[in-house]
């Protein structure tokens, strides 16, 4: 058998290897392993609102970011981030979409039409008038949202798609308040104003059916 004498460490070998583990889990990280990876940019060509544009992007960017951030088309808002209340809604080849969800480079080539896009505060689009006139909003946060999504319901209800309140699939869905509630449910109004917005797209819709 060893003698335990053998086997005992002094006072001092310990000390120092403590010291030296110390040192190992103490030391700074290697250059690569703390520095974040470079972003990958790419370049997205599409038509916003008529305009071709071209942006250097990184691919992470969402379409969102892309237009309010490197484009200032501020009207498209940011609101939950998480595609839950429709204030990014934007039409893009005629579908509208929450923008947060999407990344810009999913979009190369595609028709983009924002809230600019729709209408001026000199020319004015029917859907918003419709909201002044109705008084479709309060705080007017999710008005953009509101109204690109109004545009493409009339969009849909005119081409024949039907929603989940669609009672006979084989005639043409009419402008009523169920179909106008179920369409734009996805699309958060904090401020209350929901029977005003219904107002407001049947009013361009041409009344209720």
């Amino acid at each position: 058998m060893a003698d335990t004498e053998d086997l005992s460490l002094s006072r001092r070998d310990l000390m120092a290897a403590g010291a030296a583990s110390a040192a190992i889990v103490g030391a700074p990280a290697t250059a690569s392993a703390a520095t974040p990876d470079a972003p990958s940019l790419v370049q997205v060509s599409f038509k916003v609102n008529g305009q071709k544009r071209s942006l250097n992007l990184d691919t992470r960017t969402t379409l969102l970011d892309a237009l309010r951030e490197h484009l200032r088309l501020t009207g498209t808002k940011k609101g939950c981030d998480h595609g839950q209340c429709g204030a990014c809604t934007v039409i893009v080849d005629g579908r509208r979409i929450n923008s947060c969800l999407s990344l810009a480079v999913m979009h190369e080539g595609d028709e983009i039409t924002t809230i600019e896009g729709l209408g001026t505060p000199d020319k004015l689009h029917p859907l918003q008038t419709a909201f002044i006139k109705h008084d479709g909003y309060q705080c007017g946060y999710c008005t953009p949202g509101q109204i690109c999504s109004a545009k493409a319901v009339l969009d849909e209800i005119k081409a024949g798609v039907p929603s989940h309140v669609t009672a006979d699939l084989t005639d043409a869905p009419k402008v009523t308040e169920a179909e106008l509630r179920e369409r734009m449910s996805g699309n958060i109004c904090r401020c209350g104003a929901y029977s005003n917005i219904v107002e407001a797209i049947a009013d361009v819709a041409g009344g209720l059916a």
